[in-house]
């Protein structure tokens, strides 16, 4: 018997004669539901062939018995989706962020967009999660600089910190060193007081009158006699355990020493009326719940 009428004794079927380490390979058929298959793909592309744009020709291209244009359908849904948008931004313009959340259609979109504006315009210096940084403040805690109300956000948004915009708001921290308004061991006294106001360090009891005497001397114009800061001109809480610049002893001589002066773009004219306030309820709504 040759190797092409070998049989395999279990089965009948007859072999290929390849032999893999005592694995002898079957010549089964192929299945019927595969020559099925194959049959009807052939049947449905030539179907295709005939209704859909197809074969390209030296100019141009079969059209199909459907007449098909795909960049035709795009533009309309572009089109579409174009007074879409200017149908919402037009809405939004015009609307409160109070009215905005209370219309489900509005919110729908900015559940939409809201991240991608955000990663776009925000993230690189608040953070895909608001938390901030070194100089870039957190915002997704309760510590607002300029306030945390709906209209002080969109303000901040519109005309930014230390900016070119004529409206701008302005906010600086004083070099009490590089001026000479304060020595150095004067900054390191009224530096322990300060951080021993949010619950920081242990300062010895002298050390923490003279920098109580150096705050009410120096600082309270702008962050108050209870050190709980003014969201008038932006000064910081003092208070609280949320720090910009850090709050460890070197960071905090640091800003007294050298001074700090913040900057944020102002987004007029950068962003849509709409689309401040997509980001401004975003920061004030999503952000904190994400948290």
């Amino acid at each position: 018997m040759s190797v092409e009428d070998e049989r395999d004794p279990l089965t009948g079927h007859q072999t290929t004669g390849h032999n893999w380490n005592g694995i002898k390979e079957l010549n089964t058929r192929v299945p019927r539901a595969v020559w099925w298959a194959i049959g009807i793909t052939h049947v449905w592309a030539l179907i295709m062939w005939i209704l859909l744009p197809t074969w390209p020709l030296v100019t141009t291209y079969t059209k199909g018995l459907l007449g098909v244009n795909q960049r035709e359908l795009v533009q309309g849904e572009l089109a579409a989706g174009e007074r879409y948008r200017e149908h919402w931004e037009a809405h939004m313009s015009v609307a409160t962020l109070d009215e905005i959340r209370s219309e489900q259609a509005l919110m729908d979109v900015v559940t939409a967009s809201a991240p991608t504006l955000w990663g776009d315009n925000c993230a690189a210096c608040h953070g895909l999660e608001g938390i901030g940084g070194p100089g870039f403040p957190s915002l997704i805690d309760d510590a607002w600089l300029w306030g945390g109300s709906d209209e002080a956000v969109l303000e901040s948004i519109r005309v930014g910190i230390n900016t070119a915009h004529p409206e701008t708001r302005i906010s600086e921290m004083l070099a009490f060193g590089e001026m000479g308004i304060l020595s150095r061991d004067q900054i390191r006294a009224v530096a322990a007081y300060v951080r021993s106001l949010s619950g920081l360090g242990e300062p010895e009891p002298a050390v923490l009158e003279e920098g109580a005497t150096i705050f009410a001397e120096n600082c309270t114009s702008c962050h108050g006699e209870d050190a709980t800061g003014l969201n008038e001109i932006g000064a910081p809480n003092l208070t609280d355990a949320f720090w910009i610049y850090g709050g460890d002893p070197q960071s905090v001589f640091r800003s007294i020493h050298d001074g700090r002066r913040g900057w944020m773009p102002a987004w007029e004219g950068r962003l849509s009326e709409a689309q401040s306030k997509i980001l401004a309820i975003y920061l004030l709504d999503y952000l904190p719940e994400a948290e």
